[in-house]
Order: structure tokens, then C-alpha cells, then sequence
């Protein structure tokens, strides 16, 4: 039961992604890349979100389960509720390079305001899923930890910041209590204290009440 077309430039012509026009059986906010085998992919622990059509044909390729990707556009809250009808949790799978960090970023604050469980595959070197599946094999994808979101969120702080410098360790120490201002269960954030304060110097009583 085909509801559209998708197509994805080889190369750099552009547009990148071009979709069938919208109809009234076929909207890109509605719909996700691969749902006609999530639908038939029973018990699965998680849904994999990638971004592009080749990751997600490139992964199925290697059998991994319950892959579906965006339809070329950022992820949108009707996406978001209905891959929260079919796993338990989402694991976002983007592209390691700055777009791709950018691109998760932006997707757990919509996954996280539509309350959906996710988790993040950080891709070393700036891969993107069909590369690092390609290069080590669905054994280590499948070996891949998913961090939660708001380890992902500092490493990505940690990235912007000089720690060698009293300045840079000071600001990377303000932006990471920001991201943990929101934490609600306090074991988990004791965990993120205590390494905070081995990566920065500052104790844990002064970065609680920061």
C-alpha cells in the first residue's frame, strides 16, 4: 500500500531528498521511511531513528530490526508520537558530523516534550550509520551504547570549551549545570557530579549550587 515516493540525489545535486507532493494519504510530518516493516516487527526493545533513506536501507541490509528514518525534513512531534506506539524507547542514530549533532540536539527536545524514552548512538569520527556499518560490521553497531540524553548534551558542551584554561573549565562547568538543572532522579545526578567535578576541579557541593 505505497502512500508516496522518496528519492535521495547521488552526489552533491541538489535538492538532497525529493518526496512525492504532499497528498492527503501522504504527509512527510505524518509518516516515517520503512514503518510498512516497523509494523510488523513485534516486541521489539527500540526503534531506531535515523535521518537519511540510505542509513535506514543500509542497516536493514545488515539485519538490523526496527530502523525507520525522518522523510528528509527534522523530526516532528506527529513522528514522534507514532514511533512511540511501537518500542518501548528510541534511539537516535544520526550522522556523527556537526549537522548530525545539531540534528539530535533538536530531536530530543521534540522527543522529550512528547515525553517518548531516547537514547543516543554517538558515531565516532563523524560517521554516519551506513559508513560505520559498513566499515565494522553490524556486531559492533549492535556492541554500540546508547548514553542518554543529557550525557550527550555534555559531551557536546565539553566539545566547546578549552579545559586546559581555568575560563574554559569554568564555562563548560555553568553549561553542564544547566543541562542537569532539570534532573530529577538524584542518583543519576550524582553520577554526573561526580565526574563533572574530576573534568572541571570544582566540588560537588559547589556545582549543586550552581
Amino acid at each position: 500500500r505505497i502512500l508516496g515516493f522518496g528519492g535521495r540525489a547521488m552526489g552533491e545535486a541538489q535538492p538532497k531528498y525529493l518526496n512525492t507532493s504532499e497528498t492527503i494519504v501522504f504527509n512527510k510530518r505524518l509518516n516515517l521511511y520503512c514503518m510498512n516493516w516497523l509494523k510488523k516487527e513485534r516486541g521489539i526493545a527500540r526503534v531506531v531513528l535515523v535521518e537519511g533513506y540510505m542509513d535506514a536501507v543500509s542497516l536493514r541490509r545488515h539485519g538490523v530490526e526496527g530502523v525507520v528514518a525522518t522523510l528528509g525534513t527534522a523530526l516532528t512531534p506527529e513522528q514522534a508520537r507514532l514511533l512511540n506506539r511501537f518500542a518501548p524507547e528510541v534511539h537516535m542514530a544520526y550522522d556523527g558530523d556537526r549537522a548530525g549533532q545539531k540534528a539530535i540536539l533538536r530531536g530530543l527536545e521534540v522527543l522529550e516534550d512528547e515525553n517518548v524514552p531516547v537514547r543516543v548512538l554517538d558515531f565516532p569520527g563523524g560517521l554516519d550509520p551506513d559508513e560505520f556499518i559498513r566499515q565494522e560490521g553490524v556486531e559492533a553497531f549492535r556492541a554500540l551504547t546508547p548514553i542518554s540524553a543529557v550525557t550527550y548534551r555534555m559531551l557536546r558542551e565539553k566539545e566547546a570549551h578549552d579545559l586546559s584554561t581555568e575560563e574554559g573549565r569554568t564555562e563548560y562547568a555553568k553549561g553542564c549545570a544547566r543541562i542537569l538543572r532539570s534532573m530529577k532522579e538524584p542518583v543519576e545526578l550524582e553520577n554526573h557530579l561526580r565526574r563533572l567535578s574530576v573534568e572541571t576541579g570544582f566540588s560537588r557541593e559547589v556545582l549543586r549550587e550552581q
